[in-house]
């Protein structure tokens, strides 16, 4: 497998992390001790774990799309709505 190195060159050093794997960060003097760094924690990480593929239902977050929308334009008849804006945006202009 292939994965990116990020490397940061510090004032007195380089800092390298894998992308993608927030928990690798390694300091080097050098750019390639860096990268040799980061390739052998990555390495190490990769050892006592494993990747795996799951897939995910999206439909609870369609349901609550639609939740969401059955609301819209529920005032648009109102006439006190107007009413209620303004003194909405009057309240947030003295805060």
């Amino acid at each position: 497998m292939q994965y990116q190195i990020f490397i940061q060159s510090q004032k007195d050093n380089f800092v390298a992390s894998v992308v993608g794997i927030p928990n690798i960060m390694v300091e080097a003097n050098t750019e390639e001790e860096a990268i040799s760094k980061a390739k052998s924690a990555l390495q190490a990480q990769l050892a006592t774990g494993k990747f795996v593929t799951i897939e995910v239902n999206p439909q609870g977050i369609i349901h609550q799309e639609r939740t969401q929308m059955k609301y819209a334009g529920i005032f648009a008849n109102d006439p006190t709505f107007d009413d209620f804006m303004d003194k909405l945006a009057r309240i947030k202009e003295s805060s």
